[in-house]
């Protein structure tokens, strides 16, 4: 195992950069995920890293190496994509130990190490089959698998779960986190997923247009998003942000159709100043006749353990996720309250949060 460092490495396409002097620490034995939008350079990173980009500037070091001119094959590290790139007309066992064939090692370390990554895969069972005759999830473990039998420094996934279905991707992410638990391989792993990032992760790269947002543990994100695209991209649904100004009292949010959003404690912001009221689907629960607020509901989504909800909060666009069930309709007023300590506060200028 080995830790990796990225000391403001940058990516440039001619006069165009595509990373913007970013740098991550990755301690040794952790799992790092790199989210974000597509197009913001979370795979071109990964990519540096295994050596299938040259850098434009900067510095990565695998195991306090400087592997910037290094070729991917002398970096130790296992690189599983999206596409399994599995070998039709080889058997399992074959695929698996193929990288460990191409590095002449003896033909029984060959055999015990693919043994032992298939028993780690729930593969053991599949060895003699060829990967027309595995499932979609199956195919995706061998390719898991011939990452592990090179027992490398560094695990690099590029979006491995992307072409599983809903359910297959919820099973593969108890398995990758259960895998890492038992190896305990330095990963990097990339998604645009970021309920996969949530789950699996000890810490979270937030990206965005070749810049890092924001990097800590999952439920830090969650709840204490350094900035509006933060806050909106970590979690699902996605906050709600509603416009306003502080309050004379500096007590609550005023929204411009005169709608008032309470704060748990003075605003550390001038009376008057435009912000940007930050909260959580999750966080709104249905209230009595006198509620402060009201939700003109525009759609209704029941899914038995709760129901989604979508409407407005005087002129501004909201939804809730109520986990009781209640009974209403599109047209219908409902009367909503909140928890003033789960709201968030952010600079309308510069969307970053006020504490």
């Amino acid at each position: 195992m080995a830790s990796v460092e990225i000391q403001n490495v940058r990516k440039a396409y001619g006069d165009v950069e595509t990373i913007k002097g970013v740098s991550i620490d990755v301690p040794d034995g952790s799992f790092v995920a790199l989210v974000g939008p597509s197009g913001c350079g979370k795979s071109t990173l990964l990519r540096m890293i295994a050596g299938l980009e040259e850098i434009s500037g900067g510095t990565i070091r695998i195991d306090s190496r400087v592997v910037n001119d290094v070729e991917p094959k002398h970096r130790d590290i296992a690189m599983v994509f999206q596409n399994y790139a599995l070998y039709p007309h080889m058997t399992i066992a074959e695929n698996m130990g193929f990288s460990l064939r191409l590095a002449k090692r003896p033909k029984p370390e060959i055999a015990e190490r693919v043994a032992d990554a298939a028993r780690i895969l729930g593969l053991a069972d599949y060895l003699d089959r060829y990967p027309k005759q595995l499932s979609g999830g199956q195919r995706q473990r061998v390719a898991m698998g011939r990452a592990i039998v090179r027992n490398p420094k560094v695990f690099l996934f590029d979006e491995p779960l992307s072409n599983l279905d809903a359910q297959l991707r919820v099973q593969m992410r108890a398995e990758l986190k259960d895998i890492h638990a038992r190896i305990r391989t330095t990963t990097v792993y990339v998604t645009h997923d970021q309920i996969e990032a949530m789950t699996m992760a000890d810490r979270i790269v937030v990206m965005r247009a070749g810049v890092i947002e924001q990097i800590g543990a999952p439920l830090d994100l969650y709840d204490r998003p350094a900035n509006t695209f933060v806050a909106g991209f970590i979690g699902s649904p996605s906050m709600n942000f509603l416009n306003g100004v502080i309050s004379d009292d500096r007590q609550s949010v005023v929204t411009g159709d005169g709608v008032v959003l309470p704060l748990a404690s003075p605003a550390a912001a001038e009376a008057g100043r435009p912000v940007v009221y930050g909260i959580r689907p999750e966080h709104l629960s249905a209230g009595s006749a006198d509620a402060p607020l009201s939700l003109a509901i525009t759609t209704v989504e029941p899914t038995g353990s709760e129901t989604f909800l979508l409407g407005s909060i005087g002129e501004q666009k909201v939804s809730a996720q109520l986990r009781e069930r209640i009974v209403t309709k599109p047209g219908d007023q409902l009367p909503l309250t909140l928890m003033p300590s789960n709201a968030h506060l952010f600079d309308a200028k510069t969307g970053l949060r006020i504490e």
